[in-house]
């Protein structure tokens, strides 16, 4: 998994790196100010931070010992999933906060209903887990196999 998640940083660093290029090649002074805003506008923290979590942390991956240990794969896999979060937000936020109108030009604050959305979401997910878990309990493959090696030595 270590080497999967490695891999998949380095083909979303090539489309972060695309993304910038296009937009500076393509001389369209738009696409130009929307990817100069996200690297140094109000909003440049939150944009460097996914750069780091979805870029440079994984690069500890090319190191065997990272790959290999669980705990420091199950941190860097933590670290890119809040990385894919703030992809998220960069896409969402960050493309809205300054639109084609200057008057409507903002900061965006999250509002009750965003906040609920979220909380929603979430409850619904532990939801659906809790009766997966209910209703599909896990049963362990030795012990599966046991029993199926049982079955099969009282038929013949």
């Amino acid at each position: 998994m270590g080497k999967i998640m490695l891999a998949t940083g380095l083909i979303v660093a090539y489309g972060y790196m695309m993304e910038a290029f296009m937009a500076f090649y393509s001389a369209d002074i738009y696409e130009r100010y929307v990817t100069l805003n996200r690297m140094g506008g109000p909003y440049a923290a939150v944009y460097w931070s996914l750069i780091a979590f979805n870029i440079v942390i994984p690069q500890a991956l090319w190191s065997r010992r990272v790959r290999t240990s669980a705990p420091l794969l199950f941190a860097v896999a933590l670290i890119v999933n809040c990385g894919m979060w703030l992809e998220r937000f960069v896409i969402v936020v960050i493309s809205l906060h300054r639109d084609f109108v200057p008057s409507i030009w903002r900061m965006y604050a999250p509002t009750r209903w965003d906040w609920m959305t979220l909380f929603g979401s979430v409850g619904l997910f532990l939801t659906l887990i809790y009766l997966f878990i209910r209703y599909l309990p896990m049963i362990s493959i030795f012990e599966m196999r046991s029993l199926v090696t049982e079955t099969e030595g009282e038929r013949r």
